[in-house]
């Protein structure tokens, strides 16, 4: 069998394993150290506002502990962008909170103004104003920023912007992971960078930072016993797994260089497939195509496509389900236009590590190619 080629897989750097060392070395093995507090200096650097960054154990507890800052509670409703990954609609229910799906438009996959301004109205009327707006930067692109913040303002409703894939990309020069009242990061292990697991909250304010580390390390109060007044958690990153991000951090540039390039590898090796269509990029708007997103003419395409590269042995995968259509969230109200049912039906994710060989991404090309002459 040929050797496997992976949808994302983890790209190192070489520099993990000094930072690795050193906590060894030193014996910082526990939530916090040289590395954490270095980890979150780097990011914050990287972002390049002001902004206060606290490394966590996944984007997950970022998002739940956003959802606690705002104070959303039991009996609450939080507006979600349904095309997405489950991991940002689970915190919600997570609170007690009611998830409200909006649907995506076509210009960027993410969240539809239109559709979310229709929501809030309607949701009001029903008596109940959400709490919270999610809207994420799918695969990489850039959501509409101004227009979504904009009525996140004017109707007073505070925004956790998920990041969890777009490090490295930024709208109109401004690094995504900004714009939210709270915005989370993702270091899973096929992310731009990664720390096996792991992710970060980023805060406007260092009392949002220290609330949320205080909650992530069991909120124990200052005390010479173990004191706790408050519900916590066990979400702070450790000191060896935020060595792992410090090394990350030195190619993270490269990374989405590199990415980058496969996507437009793939958009020039497709040109005269009319089957084949592409996400473009919007003036002002830098994606780092975490993931090279294709879109095909039908379902059984896009589904013969993806058994074809399973057979020779490439990852591929469909787009996010929406969350609308997830059985778990069949009860939860949806303000829909038909868009990410669409993107799901035709929508597969190619080969894009940054890791990728020039060998690799031509049997990704040869693959295709041969899948298209036959049919």
């Amino acid at each position: 069998m040929k050797p496997k080629i992976w949808l994302s897989s983890p790209h190192m750097s070489g520099a993990e394993q000094t930072y690795i060392k050193e906590a060894f070395d030193s014996n910082w093995v526990a939530p916090l150290g040289p590395n954490v507090n270095g980890f979150e200096s780097d990011l914050q650097s990287y972002l390049n506002e002001d902004r206060h960054v606290g490394a966590l154990a996944s984007g997950t507890s970022a998002l739940h502990l956003s959802l606690i800052i705002l104070g959303v509670s039991a009996g609450d409703e939080v507006i979600c962008q349904s095309k997405t990954f489950s991991a940002s609609a689970n915190p919600i229910v997570y609170q007690g909170a009611t998830p409200i799906f909006v649907d995506s438009e076509r210009d960027t996959w993410n969240m539809c103004p239109e559709q979310l301004e229709i929501a809030i109205k309607d949701r009001i009327a029903k008596g109940k104003k959400p709490k919270a707006i999610i809207p994420v930067h799918l695969y990489g692109m850039p959501y509409k920023v101004d227009e979504i913040n904009k009525i996140a303002k004017a109707y007073n409703i505070p925004i956790v912007e998920d990041s969890a894939e777009s490090l490295g990309s930024h709208y109109k020069g401004q690094n995504c992971g900004t714009f939210g009242d709270l915005s989370i990061l993702s270091f899973n292990g096929n992310k731009i960078i990664t720390t096996s697991g792991g992710g970060a909250i980023v805060t406007r304010t260092s009392e949002q930072k220290e609330k949320a580390i205080f909650l992530a390390t069991q909120a124990r109060d200052n005390a010479p016993h173990y004191l706790h007044s408050h519900i916590g958690y066990n979400y702070r990153m450790s000191n060896i797994v935020a060595g792992i991000g410090r090394g990350q951090m030195t190619i993270l540039d490269s990374h989405v260089s590199k990415r980058r390039s496969n996507h437009e590898f793939y958009i020039n090796a497709f040109k005269h497939i009319d089957k084949i269509t592409f996400l473009p990029e919007p003036e002002g708007y830098f994606s780092n195509r975490w993931l090279s997103c294709i879109q095909l003419d039908s379902y059984p395409t896009r589904e013969g496509l993806r058994l074809a590269l399973d057979k020779e042995n490439i990852e591929s995968r469909p787009l996010w389900k929406p969350m609308h259509q997830q059985p778990i969230f069949k009860d939860s109200p949806s303000y829909l236009n038909g868009v990410s049912d669409e993107l799901f039906e035709n929508g597969l994710c190619l080969p894009s590590g940054s890791n990728l060989s020039d060998i690799e991404l031509d049997r990704v090309v040869s693959a295709i190619n041969t899948y298209f002459a036959s049919c």
